[in-house]
C-alpha cells in the first residue's frame, strides 16, 4: 500500500521492488559524493547498493522508495543494527535527489520508516551520518533523534562522524 505525500505532485512512498534497484543504486551513487561520502568507510561501497530490494527482504527489514510519476527520486529503510541488541534498528540509506528535497518527502519517509520499525518490535532507532549533511541532521532532530557521543553496533561505516538515537 502506498502512502500519499502532502505535495500535490503525485509523490508516493512505496516498498522497494527489484525493478527499483538500479534507480536506487544510481541515486545513492549520485547523492553521497555530493556530501563527500564516497571513499572507504561509507555506505556507497556496501555490496547491497546494487540489490537493495533483496537486502531489505530479510527479517525485520524494510526499504521504501519515493516515487513521482513512476520515477524513483529517493529512498530510505530500516534494518536490525549490525552488532547491536535486538531492540535497536538502524535507519539506513535515506537519500533523495535534489529535486525531491524541500518538499516534505524526508519527513514523510522518516515517519514511514519509524512506523515499520515499531511494527517490527524495535524499541530504539540508531543512525549515523556525516558532518555537512545539515538538512538531514535538522530532519533527524525534528523527528526526535538525539545526538549521542559515539557509534553503536558494527556498521562498518567508519567514515561517519555524527551519531543519533531515538526511542520508538
Amino acid at each position: 500500500m502506498s502512502s500519499p505525500m502532502p505535495e500535490p505532485e503525485r509523490l508516493q512512498i512505496e516498498p522497494i521492488t527489484q525493478a527499483d534497484d538500479a534507480q536506487v543504486a544510481a541515486i545513492i551513487r549520485a547523492v553521497m559524493p555530493e556530501f563527500g561520502a564516497s571513499g572507504c568507510g561509507f555506505a556507497i561501497n556496501d555490496p547491497e547498493v546494487d540489490w537493495m530490494s533483496r537486502a531489505y527482504a530479510g527479517p525485520r527489514s524494510a526499504y521504501f522508495v519515493l516515487r513521482r510519476d513512476g520515477r524513483v527520486l529517493g529512498g530510505g529503510g530500516v534494518a536490525p543494527l549490525e552488532g547491536g541488541d535486538s531492540d535497536t534498528c538502524e535507519l539506513r540509506k535515506m537519500y533523495f535527489l535534489p529535486e525531491a528535497r524541500g518538499l516534505g518527502a524526508g519527513a514523510a519517509m522518516m515517519e514511514r520508516c519509524l512506523e515499520a520499525a515499531r511494527a517490527f518490535g524495535f524499541r530504539r532507532c540508531y543512525l549515523e551520518t556525516l558532518t555537512g549533511m545539515d538538512a538531514a541532521m535538522r530532519l533527524y532532530e525534528r523527528s526526535g533523534f538525539r545526538r549521542i557521543d559515539g557509534p553503536m553496533g558494527a556498521t562498518g561505516h567508519g567514515g561517519c562522524n555524527t551519531f543519533y538515537l531515538r526511542d520508538l
